[in-house]
């Protein structure tokens, strides 16, 4: 398996297990660093590479009335804010082929967002940055068909490649996780994450708003390592019900410990059999 380099460390190939994990989309400057700080403190004492994920901006909202982060030019300086006071990598959204080259010059990870997994034109652009690219799979998408994805991105010129699972479409407003995607995605030679907050949300499921069953997130996250990933993602806060966007499917900021010590055992004993 091919790794990949974030920060100071390394991702896949039996290396430790990453965290991806912050609020769903940037909120208050002061309350996004407070969960960054607490996470970072968490991870540091687990020995977990982190990675603070928020989205500048979230461009498939229900409504269009639904809070959707600074924008482009805010959200950066916030991140690159973020990224000096906590001194870990960053990780955000990107949703055209305009952004990723000044995305790229703040953040460590470009990511793409499940419903744009296809698109050629931003998977292209995202390549040619050089950054590490974290795909995720289409609700919509067969493991295998990430094959294609990987190899769009191969033809930029760049294998700095991460590809997350976070469920597919099971009937209106619902999701589930195929297990089987691990293995599958992983035998394309890159690191492959765990969405365990998005994998339990209700798409559109509260009419101009997506539901969730946070409480669901861990069981799902457990399997997952298990089943051999490389790094968690989560969105994580510290009053979930009065998250701006994905209140119901983010683990709340005082629960996380307790559920990285279960990924954490269950990781060391997987990678001695896999690697």
């Amino acid at each position: 398996m091919n790794t990949v380099k974030i920060g100071n460390f390394e991702m896949g190939a039996g290396n430790p297990l990453v965290l991806m994990a912050g609020p769903c989309v940037l909120e208050d400057y002061e309350r996004c660093l407070f969960i960054g700080r607490t996470i970072r403190d968490i991870t540091s004492r687990l020995g977990i590479p982190y990675i603070f994920k928020a989205s500048f901006d979230k461009a498939n909202r229900s409504s269009f009335h639904g809070f959707r982060g600074p924008g482009l030019e805010k959200g950066l300086e916030m991140l690159a804010n973020i990224k000096k006071e906590l001194g870990v990598p960053v990780v955000t959204d990107i949703h055209t082929e305009l952004q990723p080259e000044p995305v790229s010059k703040v953040v460590d990870v470009l990511q793409i967002p499940a419903f744009l997994c296809r698109q050629t034109d931003l998977l292209n652009a995202a390549a040619k940055t050089g950054a590490v690219v974290n795909v995720k799979k289409g609700q919509f998408m067969a493991p295998k068909d990430m094959r294609n994805v990987v190899d769009k991105i191969l033809e930029g010129g760049n294998s700095n490649i991460i590809l997350t699972e976070r469920g597919a479409s099971f009937g209106y407003n619902n999701l589930v996780v195929d297990m089987r995607s691990f293995p599958i995605m992983r035998s394309f030679g890159y690191p492959v994450v765990f969405d365990a907050t998005h994998s339990v949300q209700l798409p559109g499921g509260s009419g101009t708003s997506s539901g969730g069953n946070r409480e669901l997130a861990e069981y799902l996250a457990r399997a997952a390592v298990g089943a051999g990933v490389d790094g968690l993602f989560m969105e994580v806060h510290d009053n979930p019900e009065e998250a701006l966007c994905d209140g119901p499917n983010s683990i709340y900021l005082d629960k996380l410990e307790d559920i990285l010590k279960d990924c954490l055992s269950i990781y060391n004993i997987v990678r001695k059999k896999l690697y």
